[in-house]
């Protein structure tokens, strides 16, 4: 491709920026989500005050320290505040759908239609890149380098490409799969020297894993953390249900069975997926959704960032195939199925965080916290996590002064109920989309989520104020969503929004 200057990648930046800030311009100023403040944000707080590369205020687990030293670095020049950090990583959003670009526009040159244009503009709709983008997470700054390095080492810019991959993994640990492919292809095409490099990135985690093991004791920051994302997920019914989970997500769900389809048409008909460069993409999509099936008991979608691009690229590419009017059609019908998507719940349990269901769910984290600090501030509030570390820290956006609180696991029966006579205001809310009308309401589904991933039905109104005797003071609901306040006493008056 001709060498251009940086003019046009200044624009793009600003362009895609601009439409971050747009579409988020209303939560920007949003608290924190679950493992924000569960993990991320404390932990770049810490390095931000007290210079700790190990986390100290929250558990140390074995996530390097890339995305925190990033957020730090913000912080240390313009200040702390959730807007700035909501702001911070908007713009490497931004950095990465450039660089989704960019990849776009090297893997289209042979094509036509413009697709380099589809695929950033497919990610943009994209529900969970739109939630991703504003979060103070590791998978998107992870999808940013990963696109990087891909872009990079198709150029054959190898040593630039080591540079982001070295970066990549010390911002998420499980990307290690994309310098192995690279430095695997390289010693399959007997480039030895090349092949090499790749081993970089590997020491990089390794010092990185070292330094760990010396400040906790634990290879992966402590034993809890590695039972749950290795030993937990290599159950083979967990690990064949994540499996199939991930070809759901990445294949089908939001409309993308539309851009599956023109692939696989495009596959068929023509050969412009059967390349060196193509098999090295696939080969990098393929690996790193294999690791990420493997490693991470929560199986979170959000695990598939780095992929989801690469996907929207060869969609893009598979859309330009087709005359205009039915490329038209598809690329209309996939983006307003996208964007849908950020609106519209599934019918099963999900992450919030995998669409805009997270801003009601912190909105009413923000509604119950501010009644509590208005009405019980001497209190101690009675929750499971993470509404306890919102009352917490006020730095996390909730609440303007620290409120004595108390944390239990979960709201099963067993665990609530066995605050009888020992708790002052216990605040309960949906941690689970259970809606009516969803999957759950089947017994077989039922019973698979109880056998294999301890799902429990949580507490009901009627036990608490029968065998508790607390009566419900607050409720507030969005969107299927809802949060109830109990106390000892109807001190202020029941209120429902």
């Amino acid at each position: 491709m001709q060498r251009r200057g940086a003019g046009p990648y200044v624009f793009f930046f600003f362009f895609f920026l601009s439409g971050l800030l747009l579409t988020h311009s209303t939560v920007l100023n949003l608290p924190y989500f679950w493992d924000e403040m569960g993990q991320f944000v404390p932990a770049s707080l810490d390095l931000l005050r007290d210079n700790a590369w190990i986390p100290r205020t929250t558990v140390p687990n074995v996530h390097p320290p890339g995305a925190m030293a990033y957020l730090a670095s913000i912080w240390a020049i313009f200040g702390y505040s959730v807007v700035t950090t909501r702001i911070a990583m908007l713009a490497l959003a931004a950095a990465g759908a450039l660089a989704v670009f960019a990849l776009a526009v090297h893997l289209s040159k042979p094509l036509k239609g413009m697709p380099a244009f589809a695929a950033p503009f497919l990610l943009l709709a994209s529900p969970l890149f739109y939630a991703q983008s504003m979060m103070a997470q590791l998978d998107m700054p992870a999808m940013v380098f990963t696109i990087v390095a891909v872009l990079l080492f198709l150029k054959q810019r190898y040593g630039l490409a080591v540079l982001s991959c070295t970066v990549l993994v010390l911002t998420k640990e499980s990307s290690i799969a994309v310098p192995a492919v690279f430095g695997a292809w390289l010693l399959f095409e007997k480039r030895w020297k090349q092949a090499l490099y790749f081993l970089v990135p590997a020491i990089a985690l390794a010092l990185w894993l070292a330094y760990l093991y010396k400040g906790t004791g634990h290879v992966l920051g402590n034993p809890e953390f590695a039972h749950y994302n290795v030993g937990f997920q290599l159950h083979p019914v967990r690990l064949g249900l994540t499996l199939l989970r991930r070809v759901y997500y990445i294949f089908l769900a939001n409309w993308h069975i539309v851009g599956t389809f023109a692939i696989l048409l495009a596959w068929r008909r023509t050969r412009i997926f059967r390349t060196r460069e193509w098999a090295i993409v696939a080969a990098v999509a393929a690996l790193q959704t294999l690791v990420v099936t493997v490693l991470g008991g929560a199986a979170l979608e959000r695990y598939l960032m780095p992929v989801l691009p690469l996907f929207y690229i060869a969609v893009a590419a598979a859309f330009s195939t087709f005359q205009q009017r039915p490329r038209r059609i598809m690329t209309g019908i996939m983006i307003v199925g996208l964007i849908a998507a950020i609106y519209i719940n599934p019918i099963f349990p999900f992450p919030y965080e995998n669409n805009a269901a997270f801003v009601d769910f912190v909105r009413l984290q923000k509604e119950a916290a501010s009644y509590v600090e208005a009405h019980y501030p001497a209190s101690t509030i009675t929750s499971a996590w993470p509404f306890p570390d919102a009352l917490r820290r006020p730095e996390f956006g909730y609440v303007a002064n620290p409120i004595p609180v108390r944390g239990i696991e979960n709201f099963n029966p067993e665990t609530v109920l066995a605050l009888k006579g020992n708790v002052e205001v216990l605040v309960v809310y949906s941690r689970t989309w259970e809606p009516k009308w969803g999957v759950v309401r089947f017994d077989w589904i039922r019973k698979i989520l109880t056998d294999y991933y301890f799902y429990k039905p949580q507490v009901t109104s009627e036990q608490i104020e029968k065998e508790l005797g607390l009566m419900p003071v607050g409720r507030w609901q969005r969107n299927g969503q809802w949060i109830e306040i109990y106390s000892t006493s109807r001190t202020p008056n029941v209120l429902v929004l």
